[in-house]
C-alpha cells in the first residue's frame, strides 16, 4: 500500500486515538483489575465491524482480523493498565481514580492500537492472511498478563509479533529499534540481616545489623564491578533499607530488597549465587545471620533481526529516513518477552517526548505525559509493519 493510503487513512481515525487517550487517561485500573477498560476496548472494537473479539482473560481483549486470503498470522499487542501513583498533572483528563495513573504510557498504547484496529478492518477483503490484536492485561506486575494470555492461546498459530513502547526519553516523531537485546530481565531480592540488639551506647555487646547490612548493600556492586565483563550489561539496585525503630537502640535486624537487571540468561543464571556468596561473607565475617531469597521476574526481551527490519524499513517508508533512531538496549523489563517465546517479534520505541510542552518527564513520575502528536505515528507505524508483514509471505 502507498504511504500516503496510510497517511490518509491514519489521519481519519487520528482525532478519535486522541479522544480514545484521553477517556482511558481519566479513568485508569490497576493491573488484574481492568474491568472497565477491557470493556471499553471490547465495545470499541465491536463498533468497527469484522473482527472476532474475545475475552481471553477476565480483563483483556483478543480481536482477529482474518482477511480475504489465507496467509500469514500477525500478532500486535498493547497493554492497558495503569500504575499505583497519584497523579499532579492538570490537563482537562487528569485521572479520576484517587492513587491510579496511567504513568507508562498505556492509555496510547491502548488507543493506537484500537486506531490500526479500525483502519485495517477497514480493508478485510484486501489482506491476506490474518491481524491478531492483543489488547493485554497487567504489565506491570509480575507475573504479568503476558504468561496468561500465551496459556489462553492468543498466540496459537502467530508467525510474528509486534509491539509498541512510548519512550519518554525519545522525542515525539522519532522511532526507536533495537537489534537483539532490548529489555532487561527484572528480576527482584530480598535480604534479612540477621545480628543481636541492644543499647545504641553499648556497640560492643550487640551484632550491628544496620552496620552489617551497609556492607552488604556495598559490596554488592562488587558483583558488577569485579566479578562481571564490564562490557555486560548488568544493574544490581538495593531500592529499600528498612530497620530500627529509636534513636538509642541498634536493630536486632535489617531488611533490604531490591532489584536485579540482566540482558544475557547465562548472566542472569549467574547473579543469585553470586549475590547470596557476599551476603553469606560478611554476615559471617561479623558474627551475623541472614535470610536471602531471589524472584526472577519477566524474561528478557530479546528482538528478532528479520521482524526488526521490517520495523525498520516500515519507518523509513511510511514516516522517513530522518524519523529512524538506532538506540541501546534499556535495562528496563517488559512482560512482552513470553511473546517472544512463541514466535519471532519485536518490540520498538515511537518518541513521547516534547520539550517545548513541557512534556519531559519519566515514566512512572506523578507528571509523566506523553505528546498526543506521537499517536498517528504510533497507528501509522501498526498498520504499516502488519501490512509489510503479511505481504513479506506472499
Amino acid at each position: 500500500m502507498e504511504t500516503a493510503t496510510i497517511g490518509s487513512l491514519v489521519e481519519g481515525v487520528s482525532e478519535e486515538v486522541v479522544g480514545w487517550r484521553r477517556h482511558l487517561h481519566r479513568n485508569p485500573e490497576l493491573s488484574f483489575h481492568e474491568e472497565e477498560t477491557s470493556r471499553f476496548v471490547y465495545e470499541t472494537l465491536e463498533s468497527f465491524g469484522g473482527l472476532e473479539l474475545s475475552r481471553p482473560t477476565p480483563t483483556s481483549v483478543l480481536a482477529r482480523l482474518v482477511g480475504g486470503a489465507p496467509g500469514r498470522v500477525i500478532a500486535l499487542r498493547a497493554d492497558v493498565d495503569a500504575l499505583p501513583i497519584t497523579e499532579e498533572n492538570d490537563s482537562e483528563f487528569v485521572s479520576r481514580n484517587p492513587g491510579v495513573m496511567h504513568a507508562c504510557g498505556h492509555d496510547g498504547h491502548t488507543a493506537m492500537l484500537l486506531g490500526a484496529a479500525k483502519v485495517l478492518a477497514g480493508m478485510k477483503g484486501e489482506l491476506r492472511g490474518e491481524v491478531r490484536f492483543v489488547f493485554q492485561h497487567a504489565e506491570e506486575l509480575f507475573p504479568g498478563g503476558a504468561e496468561e494470555m500465551v496459556r489462553a492461546g492468543v498466540m496459537d498459530g502467530v508467525d510474528r509479533v509486534v509491539g509498541i513502547h512510548l519512550w519518554s526519553g525519545l522525542p515525539a516523531g522519532k522511532v526507536g529499534v533495537v537489534y537483539g537485546p532490548m529489555m532487561a530481565a527484572p528480576d527482584t531480592f530480598k535480604i534479612v540481616v540477621k545480628g543481636k540488639g541492644g543499647h545504641a551506647a553499648l556497640p560492643h555487646q550487640t551484632v550491628d545489623s544496620i552496620a552489617v547490612g551497609a556492607q552488604v548493600v556495598t559490596n554488592l556492586q562488587h558483583v558488577v564491578s569485579r566479578e562481571t565483563d564490564p562490557i555486560e550489561n548488568v544493574v544490581v539496585s538495593v531500592t529499600k533499607f528498612t530497620g530500627g525503630t529509636a534513636h538509642n537502640v541498634i536493630p536486632g535486624s535489617v531488611e533490604m530488597i531490591g532489584t536485579v537487571r540482566t540482558l544475557k540468561p547465562e548472566i542472569r543464571d549467574g547473579m543469585p549465587g553470586a549475590m547470596e556468596r557476599v551476603v553469606r561473607g560478611i554476615t559471617q565475617a561479623h558474627g551475623a545471620e541472614y535470610e536471602f531469597e531471589y524472584q526472577r521476574g519477566y524474561r528478557p526481551v530479546i528482538n528478532d533481526d528479520e521482524v526488526t527490519r521490517a520495523v525498520e524499513e516500515t519507518a523509513r517508508d511510511v514516516l522517513g529516513e530522518a524519523t529512524l533512531v538506532r538506540m541501546p538496549p534499556t535495562m528496563g523489563g517488559e512482560d512482552f518477552s513470553a511473546y517472544g517465546q512463541v514466535s519471532p517479534g519485536t518490540f520498538y520505541l515511537v518518541g513521547a517526548r516534547n520539550e517545548e510542552k513541557g512534556i519531559s518527564f519519566p515514566h512512572h513520575h506523578p507528571r509523566f505525559d506523553i505528546d498526543e502528536d506521537a499517536l498517528p505515528v504510533g497507528v501509522k507505524m501498526h498498520v504499516g509493519a502488519a501490512l509489510r508483514l503479511l505481504e513479506d509471505a506472499s
